[in-house]
């Protein structure tokens, strides 16, 4: 797999929950924050405002996309004047996302005009968070722009469509299109980033093709014997240039890097497959079950055994 894909994969857990929702004027609706999970909200039909704690209000139009990474609180309404009408989401408490894969909700106000909304939930497990993510604004705004991104609009009709009009076979095409949203919102917001040479982090990381290579090196095979030396020469850089760079950009050294991601790839494996444990070992690199095990202990602090029981 490559960087952003794995990213998700480990990241996320359970099923992520989505619904398509009508609100008829004057309206508001409250969104809990819900740590760890990450939402997001899609305009289809009308405008409407969204405003939080931390932000001034933000206007939303018809094909706009927003995307909350921590899950921030947030309030969306007709108009920054409108009064909170209804409780407070929290997905899998109240609607509307328990209309996850099934008929739209429909809030009724005093006949207004209409805005139609696609929003949902992803749930996150913060043991295992990327720190790419962890570099995210609190709140990401894609404002339509019917000349860019045609995946994204596309992805966004196709769940939208669904939702709208369940059939045979809309729960496991829901949580696939979930998925292909949230991997485009990254994959558009990071391109988007400026590429400059004072710029570190993940966003310069991900535009730098030579810290790319390395990492989808490190993605596509972690059990590989990698050294420093072998990861220079995916990077095509001398052993000195390229650790310096990948250590300024990503923040810890490759090796580092690898250490944690192979870790954070066994913890997956662990909770996810019943493979015996010299197989996971095996998968991230260890030849030794005993090394391994050391290594994961020191890692998240318990026996890997353990963490599978527990899990």
């Amino acid at each position: 797999m490559d960087l952003l894909s794995d990213v998700v994969a480990v990241t996320r857990t359970g099923r992520p929950r989505s619904a398509h929702v009508r609100w008829h004027a004057p309206w508001g609706q409250e969104f809990a924050a819900v740590p760890g999970s990450a939402g997001f909200q899609v305009i289809l039909q009308g405008s409407c405002w969204l405003s939080s704690p931390h932000t001034e209000p933000v206007r939303l139009n018809a094909g706009d996309v927003v995307f909350l990474p921590r899950g921030s609180g947030h309030v969306l309404a007709d108009s920054p004047e409108s009064l909170v009408t209804a409780p407070a989401c929290e997905p899998g408490d109240h609607e509307p996302y328990d209309a996850y894969a099934s008929d739209s909700v429909d809030r009724s106000g005093d006949g207004g005009p209409v805005t139609v909304v696609l929003c949902g939930a992803y749930q996150l497990d913060p043991s295992r968070t990327h720190p790419l993510l962890l570099t995210l604004p609190d709140l990401i705004h894609l404002p339509e722009r019917s000349d860019r991104h045609p995946e994204l609009r596309a992805a966004v009709a196709l769940l939208a469509a669904e939702l709208e009009n369940p059939r045979l076979g809309t729960d496991a095409v829901v949580p696939a299109l979930l998925d292909t949203l949230l991997l485009y919102i990254l994959r558009i917001w990071f391109k988007a980033q400026p590429d400059r040479g004072d710029v570190t982090g993940w966003a310069a990381a991900l535009n730098d093709p030579s810290v790319t290579a390395t990492l989808h090196a490190i993605h596509r095979d972690p059990s590989a014997p990698w050294t420093v030396a072998t990861l220079a020469a995916e990077a095509g850089l001398s052993r000195a240039p390229f650790a310096r760079r990948f250590a300024l950009l990503i923040g810890q050294p490759p090796l580092g890097y690898l250490t944690w991601w192979r870790m954070t790839t066994a913890a997956r494996l662990l909770r996810t497959s019943d493979a015996p444990l010299r197989a996971v070992a095996a998968q991230v690199g260890y030849t030794s079950e005993f090394a391994f095990a050391h290594a994961f202990k020191r890692a998240h602090g318990t026996a890997p055994g353990k963490y599978r029981r527990t899990g």
